[in-house]
């Protein structure tokens, strides 16, 4: 029997075990409704290298075509790739086909806008009821078009992040990069990025083959061959990407992984460096972060997890940087969206600037522990855990009930507790100046949510 917790429907798109309960005729239906929202026009569909990927591609197209949309193909892509070309064409909407940093069972159709950002909440609700009441704005067969293909979906892209950057100053550097793409879409494109950015590139996992050879999460306990690469090939920094390159993890010259939070802080610091303003991030992004604006007196707003809502906050706030502790960095001046190209640049560039090494880049830093965890928590449950855990620590120091839970502490210390819109699990994170506090609290919250769930 399809078990209900492996389809996860909400703000992040559709995500499920393919096989299980996402099957094509769930993901035609899905691209029915999708098209009947967006209306008649080009859609930008494209993928990660999953091996289902292909069946859910022309599971997609048969939707589309069905409500007189017309697909544009852009195969294998980075998703930020996606959502930079549908901003900048004709495109009313994008699909693309990623479960990100899920393992490669999972599956995923997320939604974007014509204005190349994934739908809020209320847009996906919308989405939700077209999917739900099944009225779909079928053709007859001669309003059918037909699929298109664009065989360079990074051209726009790359343009803009490379007008971004102080490509010459980079250069000078020479840099040696390790890049680990897990195999994903990042496999082909990244070395090509690289290189225009005059770095000696050494690539591991970057066969776009689907087959993953680690967990796609960038997490330091993931990376291992990455780290161990840096270090014998005597790079200067490694990169690491999630399955749709939107997620950027480092390690640094003697092959250590500085963890994703770290990916940034340093941006951020070094944006703030050059143009001051407004930083948006969500409400598990390290605190770092606010230490680093608080030197350039800027301000730092938070948001509730998910990438459109930072994004949003950054079109309201005119923000000039910000992005997400996962390793999403997010550059308004290019896209608000999750990048690790963009991530890649900067961090490159602040080391071209300072001929800093990275470890001292980091050594700079304001310095914090954080923890993070997950405790399996079904769908069904969470609710009825997070009501719980509101009632019993709303008086609890400052508690910010936006996105789950979030107590923050007088001495800076905070955790962050949450269901996961993507896994049935509910996700802790706690930061604290001392890294005994933040083992302390993220072991004795995962103690109470365990027996909640």
């Amino acid at each position: 029997m399809p078990r209900r917790s492996s389809l996860k429907v909400g703000i992040s798109g559709i995500r499920g075990i393919v096989g299980e309960t996402l099957t094509p005729q769930l993901v035609t239906t899905f691209s029915e409704a999708f098209g009947t929202f967006v209306g008649p026009g080009s859609v930008i569909v494209g993928r990660d290298t999953r091996l289902s990927g292909e069946m859910m591609k022309n599971a997609v197209f048969a939707g589309l075509l069905a409500v007189g949309c017309k697909p544009i193909d852009v195969g294998i892509s980075p998703v930020p790739s996606i959502l930079i070309k549908t901003n900048r064409t004709d495109a009313v909407g994008a699909i693309a086909i990623t479960a990100s940093h899920n393992p490669v069972q999972w599956n995923a159709l997320k939604f974007v806008g014509g204005n190349g950002l994934f739908l809020n909440r209320y847009e996906a609700q919308e989405l939700l009821d077209t999917y739900h009441q099944s009225e779909f704005a079928l053709v007859e067969t001669d309003a059918h078009k037909a699929v298109a293909r664009d065989d360079d979906p990074v051209r726009e892209h790359f343009a803009a992040v490379l007008s971004y950057l102080d490509v010459e100053t980079i250069r000078k550097r020479n840099f040696k990069v390790v890049f680990d793409s897990c195999n994903g879409a990042g496999s082909t494109f990244t070395p090509r990025f690289l290189e225009m950015l005059g770095c000696e590139v050494v690539g591991i996992n970057n066969v776009p083959d689907g087959l993953f050879p680690r967990n796609p999460e960038p997490k330091p306990e993931n990376i291992t061959q990455l780290c161990e690469t840096v270090k014998a090939e005597q790079a200067d920094i490694g990169f690491a990407q999630d399955a749709d390159a939107d997620r950027l993890a480092i390690v640094d010259e003697q092959g250590r992984a500085i963890g994703e939070e770290l990916t940034v802080s340093l941006a951020v610091k070094h944006v703030l460096s050059r143009k001051r303003g407004p930083v948006v991030v969500n409400l598990s992004t390290t605190a770092i972060v606010d230490r680093i604006a608080e030197e350039f007196d800027c301000p730092v707003i938070r948001t509730r997890i998910g990438e459109v809502n930072v994004a949003e906050a950054m079109i309201a706030h005119r923000a000039v940087i910000g992005g997400e502790g996962n390793g999403g960095v997010m550059v308004p001046a290019i896209h608000p969206c999750r990048d690790s190209f963009v991530g890649m640049g900067i961090v490159l560039q602040s080391l071209a600037e300072n001929g800093n090494t990275v470890s001292e880049l980091v050594a700079e830093l304001p310095r914090c522990f954080m923890v993070k965890e997950t405790v399996d928590c079904s769908t069904e449950v969470a609710h009825s855990a997070m009501t719980s855990l509101r009632k019993k620590h709303m008086r609890d120091a400052q508690v910010d009930t936006r996105d789950g839970l979030k107590i923050t502490y007088p001495d800076g210390s905070w955790i962050h507790i949450r269901p996961s819109n993507t896994e049935a699990v509910m996700r802790l994170a706690a930061e604290s100046p001392s890294a005994e506090k933040a083992r302390d609290l993220t072991r004795r919250f995962t103690e109470e949510i365990s027996s909640l769930c």
